[in-house]
This record gives C-alpha cells, sequence and structure tokens, in this order.
C-alpha cells in the first residue's frame, strides 16, 4: 500500500478513535462517510474533523486503485488532513 493510502486509513482510524472515547462507540461498515456523522457531533471541532476525513474519502479510491493519479499536492494535503486527525484523537486519549 502505498503511503498515500497508508495516510488515508491514519486519518479514518483516528476518526473512528475520537468518536469511541467521545461516545463509547463508532460507525462500522463499509461507508465510512456515514461515520463523519457521527464525527461531527463528536466536539465543538467535529465538523472541521468531519470535512478532513471526508476530504480523504475523496481520495481514497483513487488512492488505493490509481495513485499515479494523486497530485503531489493532493498527497501532502492528505498527510496534512491524517495528521491533523492522529494529533486529535491522542488528545482525546489524554484528556
Amino acid at each position: 500500500m502505498s503511503p498515500l493510502g497508508l495516510s488515508i486509513l491514519a486519518g479514518i482510524a483516528a476518526s473512528d478513535a475520537i468518536c469511541c472515547v467521545r461516545f463509547g462507540r463508532y460507525r462500522r461498515g463499509e461507508d465510512h462517510r456515514r461515520a463523519t456523522e457521527l464525527l461531527q457531533t463528536a466536539a465543538p471541532y467535529g465538523r472541521d474533523l468531519a470535512v478532513r476525513v471526508e476530504r480523504l474519502l475523496e481520495l481514497k479510491d483513487t488512492a488505493h486503485h490509481r495513485a499515479s493519479l494523486v497530485t503531489h499536492t493532493n498527497a501532502n494535503l492528505a498527510v496534512r488532513w491524517a495528521r491533523q486527525l492522529v494529533s486529535r484523537a491522542q488528545e482525546e486519549l489524554e484528556r
């Protein structure tokens, strides 16, 4: 798997972790977009985080199947969004 694909999965996992800390559950299933609905309600910053996850999901199929079509700029953005989500998940775990 490409570093881009791993970044996308890290962002999704961080979203799930935030929801687990806040609610004791996360949205299961193949449709990760449904998980953003739960993340939006996680905290005052939930909507901002959900937007990052949505952006990562927009790149997911391309990253996994046609990574060569993802621009360098989008790859860098994906890594930044994933880092932001992972950072917030870490903060949630530490509170």
